[in-house]
């Protein structure tokens, strides 16, 4: 695909290249959407975070440059100030330069953060959107996050909030009386804080949760308990992250449509 076709124009003097936030997806690579797969494609620098799948990093032009930006629990390749520096020198002497982000960018991505930087810094940006992994983990585990018959309200939350935000913390007592499905990403290692919350906030002990670790890949697993029980079965079984965690009654659809999962 031609720099044209995709939209790219050179109408800044001091940037040659323009910066594209493309979201990859959960894993799968048939999530991939069809814009983002052709920039991969015709990218001249790819700068890619930590939980891109290795068959999406493999669609990747094989002549462009790849930079491992990835975070993970306290392992930082790059520091966030460095990622969006880097994504601004990069513009200078790069026609496309993809930001490659694990599941979608404006979603607890700090997209939204990296576009503003580069926008204030006089860089043409564009963001891709990718299907995020709070609605693809459920799904390839048989949970449908709402249903006629057990929920008609789902809330996205982070379960790992950063220190200096705009406020000091998540309000869990209305998220638990907000919403009947709860939908927690990068909470596996605060569930043991989390969960007090919510049952103090009203949620009953017997309330289904289910923990979808790496979702949409081959190594995709689930946990299912209760809020009553899941710390322990996490300690037990020593569950880890990455995984989203899913709480309401949909969780009991688990039991029957996991049968039909995608093939991965």
């Amino acid at each position: 695909m031609n720099q044209t076709a995709l939209g790219i124009t050179q109408e800044r003097v001091k940037y040659l290249g323009k910066v594209y936030l493309v979201g990859a997806g959960p894993g799968d690579p048939g999530l991939m959407t069809l814009k983002g797969k052709a920039l991969l494609q015709c990218a001249d620098v790819v700068i890619y975070d930590a939980l891109v799948s290795p068959q999406i990093l493999a669609m990747i032009n094989p002549q462009a440059e790849k930079i491992d930006a990835g975070k993970r629990m306290g392992r930082h390749s790059l520091l966030q100030e460095e990622t969006t520096k880097l994504l601004i020198e990069k513009a200078q002497t790069q026609a496309i330069v993809v930001r490659l982000k694990g599941g979608d960018p404006f979603v607890f991505g700090r997209g939204g953060e990296e576009m503003e930087d580069l926008i204030n810094a006089g860089v043409s940006v564009e963001v891709i959107p990718g299907i995020t992994s709070g609605i693809a983990a459920p799904a390839y585990a048989g949970i449908p996050l709402t249903h006629r018959n057990y929920s008609s309200s789902v809330t996205f939350v982070t379960g790992h909030e950063s220190t200096g935000k705009y406020r000091p913390e998540i309000n869990w007592s209305a998220i638990a009386q907000g919403s009947e499905t709860i939908v927690i990403y990068m909470g596996v290692h605060n569930l043991a804080q989390i969960v007090p919350k919510l049952l103090t906030a009203g949620l009953a002990p017997n309330t289904p949760i289910a923990l979808v670790r790496w979702g949409t890949r081959p190594e995709q697993e689930e946990l299912i308990g209760t809020l009553e029980t899941i710390v322990e079965q996490v300690e037990k079984t020593q569950f880890s992250a990455p995984a989203i965690a899913v709480i309401g009654s949909v969780v009991n659809l688990h039991s029957i449509l996991s049968v039909a999962r995608p093939s991965i």
